[in-house]
Order: structure tokens, then C-alpha cells, then sequence
């Protein structure tokens, strides 16, 4: 008996995951593509913010590792050449840790861009690319993360010797045009490196749930994004 209800079992799922996955948009109502995308959102923008808050989660990563700037790694060689290799590995290591503190602070207004989101844009994000959510997360959240993301790298270089002497350096190298104006200032440089850090692995997330969607946290997440596979 339990042999049978276990094909029983077996066989009614993969009616219901038939059935799901011959869906199409056109199906669902406005709300539930709207409250799909929403639950499919909040669970994506939740892990990508708990993987890079966790220990290493920049420093251990080599996607989002935030190194010295590119117009910085002469200066960086420089230092390892007369023995202060341990201070630049101690620079690069406190602007990680930096942008693993700060992403923290990313959580409530990922949310909150997601409850705010119409009609119109989950639409939009569902019949887009694979990093459509991306796009309208980094459109709508990019200033306002930024904002909260400084203060926090701010307190965490301010421990760092070594910061203080690449503000004051980066700053005249970029008078002269030796230094991107943008990398010149240690806290804006990571800041702006953690908000894509952030965005990168939110977009692996979107595209995990689009080509799985049985993965995604609720039935109406599942049902709306496997309908547009």
C-alpha cells in the first residue's frame, strides 16, 4: 500500500509540475505575477545580502574582492618592494571588511523597493533579461545605498593608517591626472566597489531563480517564473 501511494504521490506531481510549467504569463492576473516576482525578489535580494555580510564575503570572493584601483597598483608595488606589503594587505583587507559591514544596511531598502514596484515594472522584469530585477534594483536603490553605505566604510578605514596616506596621495596624484578623480577618495572608491559587489551577486541570484524555478521560496514565485521559461 505504501509502494502505491508513493507512485500515487510521484505521479500527482508531475501532473502539478506539468500543469505549472504549461502556464505562459498570459494566465496569471495581474496580482499574482506581481506577487510572484515580489516573493521571488525579496527571497534573491535577502541571500545576496546575507553571502556578502557573512565573514569574506567580499574578501573570500574573487567576483566582488575589492583590490586597490587599478591607477594604485604602481603605488601598491611600490610598497611591497620596500618591505610594506603588510600595510597594503592590511588597506585591501579593511576595505573588504568595510563593504562586508556596510551591505548590511542594504536589506531594508532592497525590500522596500520591491513592495513599492508596479504593475508595470514587474511586468517589464519578467518578460526582460536575465538581469532585468537587477536593473530596476540598481536604478532604484543605487543613491539611497550609497548614502548608507559611506558612513559605515568611513568608520572602518578611519581605523587604518595607511587610508588616511592614500587619501592625501591618491588626492594630488588625481590633480595631475595620475589617479581616476573617482578613486581618489579611499571611502567613495569602496563604496561605489561594494554597491557593485552587491549588484553582482543579486544578478547570480535572478538568473538561479529564472533557469529554476522549483527553487524559488513560494508556490506563486515558482508558478509565475516558470511560466516564463
Amino acid at each position: 500500500m505504501r509502494s502505491r501511494a508513493a507512485i500515487a504521490g510521484v505521479c500527482a506531481g508531475l501532473v502539478i509540475s506539468g500543469a505549472a510549467r504549461a502556464l505562459t504569463l498570459a494566465d496569471l492576473s495581474n496580482q499574482d505575477a506581481v506577487e510572484g516576482l515580489k516573493d521571488a525578489l525579496i527571497q534573491g535580494s535577502g541571500r545576496a545580502v546575507s553571502q556578502l555580510s557573512a565573514a569574506d564575503g567580499f574578501l573570500g570572493n574573487d567576483k566582488v574582492r575589492i583590490p586597490l584601483p587599478e591607477s594604485m597598483k604602481r603605488v601598491e608595488r611600490a610598497l611591497r618592494m620596500i618591505g610594506q606589503g603588510k600595510q597594503a594587505d592590511e588597506l585591501i583587507t579593511s576595505m573588504n571588511r568595510a563593504a562586508e559591514m556596510a551591505v548590511t544596511e542594504a536589506r531594508p531598502l532592497l525590500v522596500s523597493a520591491v513592495k513599492s514596484m508596479s504593475v508595470r515594472d514587474a511586468k517589464g522584469i519578467l518578460t526582460g533579461g536575465d538581469d532585468a530585477a537587477t536593473q530596476y534594483f540598481r536604478r532604484t536603490t543605487s543613491d539611497p545605498l550609497a548614502q548608507r553605505f559611506l558612513p559605515i566604510v568611513k568608520r572602518a578605514t578611519a581605523r587604518v593608517q595607511l587610508a588616511q596616506q592614500y587619501n592625501q596621495f591618491a588626492g594630488q596624484a588625481a590633480q595631475w591626472g595620475l589617479v581616476r578623480k573617482e578613486d581618489a577618495n579611499i571611502d567613495e572608491y569602496v563604496t561605489r566597489k561594494a554597491l557593485d559587489g552587491l549588484f553582482v551577486v543579486i544578478a547570480e541570484q535572478e538568473r538561479s531563480i529564472r533557469r529554476d524555478p522549483m527553487g524559488a521560496a513560494t508556490t506563486m514565485a515558482k508558478k509565475v517564473f516558470g511560466a516564463v521559461r
